[in-house]
Parts: structure tokens; C-alpha cells; sequence
């Protein structure tokens, strides 16, 4: 199968609760607008907001909430984020159904958004899984993006598209923005970054093609994106390269040189940065 059918839903969610009946509402409705859809993705931490009060082990009532909807839209659905209680460490994780409700997939998030995200401990493995007769898929979560070992890890593992759930509600937007269309260049992937709209997050999602090129880009308001993914067009890019021009996949592959970065030498540069935490307000220092 070349083109896959995927919707990346930008709703706009309560900040105070449980928003898992109006996730309910509207996987169902954008399945039967769109029939053909094969994928529906939500935004990061969709179902309760950034609480991590509302962690629990899995599987839990939630989870099995999502994988019964799942089975009912009869779609793969990639429920956002949950957040995960693992022992006393807690794990933002993205969960990924397939059509008969099964978990395919769980990814925690590698780069919680310190020092902001207190209490959320980091996963340590990038996830991809195999969706039969497409491709492979991989997970990133927010933050992730903002380290390229991340993306590229998946791309090593043979991900050709990278769904990547975010909540975001800040200044910097512009820059995702920017970092998306970066990270499916220098990959050759699609980058499938999927925001809330208000009043949990900004929106302007954004869905980059291999080339980096922009296939949508969202306002900041609800908003259903529905995308075909053509995975031959895809590998003929990487074989060719974009527009035939660069091959990064198979320079990265075929160069011979070890980073010192990734020796497990530590940086006297970076040791000079200081700690990891908030700004502190200048004038209660002095």
C-alpha cells in the first residue's frame, strides 16, 4: 500500500478534567466524515492536560477506554500521551491501537521539558512499530524534538513516518515549526506534529513531508487534518534524494567518522552551563 490515510486532530480541550468523552465524540465523527481515514493521532496529554495527579499503572480504565474506541472507529489511533506511574517514577507515554484495539506500541517520552516538567521521569528507548502492508512508524513526544538524536535514532530504526504528539502554548511555536521541517528534512521522513488548540495549547500543527516541505500547516483554532501519506514517494526520496539532491540517509550511513559527543566523554563546554533550572528573578539575588 503506497498512501496512507492518517487525521491529526488539533481540539480544543477542557484544561480542568477529563476530556476522554469529547475525545470519544470526535474520533467517531471525523470517522465517519472521513471513511477512508486509517489513522486518527491526538495531541499530547489530550485526555487529562498536563496532571500528572492523574497518573496511573497501566493498563488502566483510560487506557482500555482508548483501545475499546479504537476497535469501535476500527482505526489505528495514537491516543496522544498519558501520563504513566511506573513504581514511584511517573513517564509521560504515547500509546499506539490498532484497529482491533490491541496495544501495538508504548513510547516515554526521552526529554521531559526540564526544568518546567517536574516530577516526569525520562525513558531511555525510541519506539517504533510496523503497521502491515504501509511502513514503519516511530514515536516522539514534544521536547524530544528539540535533541535531533531522537528523530534520527528512529529514522536508524527504519521509521519512515514519525508522529509526534505535542502541547505547546508558548512563544517559541514558531521555532517547532521550524524544527519539524528541519527534522523530516535531515531524516527523509513525515513529520507529523499534532498541538491542542486553546485552551490547553496554540495549535498551528504542522505535517512536513521528506523534503521538509510543508504539506499543511494549521491555524491555532479546532481544526480536523486529514493528510494521505505516499510512503513510495517517500522512498523514492530517499533513494534519490529530494528533487534529487541530497541523500543524508546514506551519507549519515556510509561516513566513517565516531562523534565525539556520543563517546561518553563529558563536555568541559557544556559543564560550564551550569545547572539544570528555572531562571531565578534577579533582583531577589542581591
Amino acid at each position: 500500500m503506497s498512501v496512507f490515510t492518517i487525521a491529526g486532530l488539533q481540539l480544543s480541550l477542557s484544561a480542568q478534567g477529563d476530556n476522554l468523552d469529547t475525545i470519544k465524540q470526535q474520533v467517531l465523527a471525523t470517522k465517519r466524515r472521513y471513511p477512508n481515514v486509517q489513522l486518527i493521532m491526538l495531541p499530547e496529554l489530550a485526555t487529562f492536560g498536563p496532571a500528572p495527579r492523574h497518573a496511573a499503572e497501566f493498563p488502566n480504565n483510560t487506557d482500555q477506554a482508548l483501545q475499546q474506541l479504537a476497535k469501535e472507529a476500527h482505526v489505528w489511533l495514537c491516543n496522544g500521551s498519558l501520563f504513566e506511574r511506573d513504581g514511584d517514577r511517573i513517564y509521560n507515554t504515547a500509546s499506539v491501537y490498532d484497529p482491533q484495539g490491541n496495544v501495538v506500541c508504548r513510547y516515554r517520552k526521552m526529554y521531559p521539558f526540564l526544568p518546567y516538567e517536574e516530577g516526569i521521569s525520562a525513558g531511555d528507548t525510541p519506539a517504533t512499530f510496523t503497521i502491515p502492508g504501509v511502513g514503519e512508524f516511530g514515536l516522539s513526544i514534544c521536547y524530544d524534538m528539540w535533541f535531533p538524536e531522537t528523530t534520527r535514532a528512529l529514522a536508524w530504526q527504519g521509521a519512515e513516518v514519525i508522529l509526534h504528539p505535542t502541547l505547546t502554548n508558548t512563544i517559541d511555536r514558531d521555532t517547532e515549526l521550524a524544527i519539524t521541517r528541519a527534522s523530516a528534512a535531515t531524516n527523509q521522513v513525515y513529520m507529523i506534529d499534532i498541538n491542542s488548540a486553546a485552551p490547553l495549547g496554540n495549535g498551528r500543527s504542522i505535517v512536513a513531508g521528506p523534503g521538509g516541505e510543508v504539506i499543511h500547516q494549521a491555524a491555532d483554532n479546532q481544526e480536523v487534518i486529514v493528510i494521505d501519506l505516499d510512503l513510495d514517494y517517500l522512498r523514492r526520496v530517499r533513494e534519490r534524494g529530494w528533487h534529487c539532491l541530497g541523500q543524508p540517509l546514506k551519507s549519515f550511513r556510509d561516513h566513517p567518522i565516531s562523534f565525539p559527543q556520543y563517546q561518553g566523554k563529558p563536555s568541559p563546554a557544556l559543564a560550564k552551563l551550569g545547572a539544570l533550572e528555572k531562571p531565578k528573578n534577579p533582583e531577589k539575588s542581591k
